[in-house]
């Protein structure tokens, strides 16, 4: 459809994945099909406004992130971008709400099954490691669990430092890459899926464990506002010159 609307509208919005990765070669090993319209990848500007922006002002097609991408790159790309870890060896464990799995009725998401569960699931090959990798410039292990609430993501980050750090050093340098964000909260405290439901927010927060000498980075998001529906609104409002909160929350629905 999208290559038949170019040029009858504005700007297109797409929440699918077809044009969110820019190798079409990744798609019939992650997704199962041929690109049929492997030019239109180049044009596709991939709408998480806070790592393109600019890129989004006056774009005519745009590829909304798949939500646990969104948790996951925003929690991990600015620490790489500001060269605070390794982009090997990168660890993402991420749980999602039910919504995350859609609408349909399938066995797997009734409720008794997810009531009172808590399973992992896409082992290995989920289908949206390329695209966190893509985004993060990071080599990502990625591993998704399904948790028994409705909706919001929680990403848990694990990464190497590229040098000496600390958590002041680490959550001054989210505060400093967001600090015009309007809907991108750093905050000492461990960030929950409730404090951002029915919103636009994102709750990060970041440690540096001296014992291990690990990083950890934490995100929150809503995955069917930030991680869909709002992210496509704000990159919208972005490319069209409009407000880039217009329609848009950043205070969740807690409790």
């Amino acid at each position: 459809m999208v290559a038949a609307l170019r040029g009858k509208v504005g700007c297109i919005v797409d929440l699918s994945a077809a044009f969110r990765l820019k190798d079409a070669s990744l798609y019939p090993r992650w997704y199962g099909f041929e690109h049929e319209q492997p030019e239109l990848l180049a044009e596709a500007v991939y709408g998480l406004p806070e790592l393109y922006r600019d890129e989004l002002e006056g774009a005519t097609l745009i590829a909304t992130p798949g939500c646990y991408v969104t948790a996951a790159s925003l929690a991990l790309a600015p620490l790489v971008r500001q060269e605070f870890i390794q982009s090997s060896g990168v660890i993402v464990d991420a749980a999602s709400g039910v919504s995350g799995a859609g609408r349909g009725l399938k066995q797997s998401s009734a409720f008794c099954t997810v009531d009172e569960d808590f399973s992992a699931y896409g082992l290995l090959d989920h289908r949206h490691t390329p695209e966190i990798e893509q985004v993060t410039g990071a080599q990502v292990l990625f591993t998704p669990h399904l948790a028994p609430m409705s909706r919001g993501i929680l990403a848990t980050c694990y990464a190497r430092p590229t040098g000496a750090v600390t958590t002041e050093s680490l959550l001054e340098g989210l505060t400093r890459f967001y600090e015009l964000e309007p809907f991108v909260v750093v905050r000492p405290t461990p960030p929950s899926t409730k404090a951002t439901l029915g919103s636009n927010a994102v709750h990060l927060t970041a440690r540096f464990d001296e014992r291990t000498g690990y990083v950890l980075v934490l995100c929150a998001i809503d995955n069917l506002a930030k991680g869909a529906s709002g992210g496509a609104v704000q990159a919208a409002n972005v490319a069209l010159g409009l407000p880039e909160t217009a329609g848009l929350s950043a205070v969740g629905l807690f409790p």
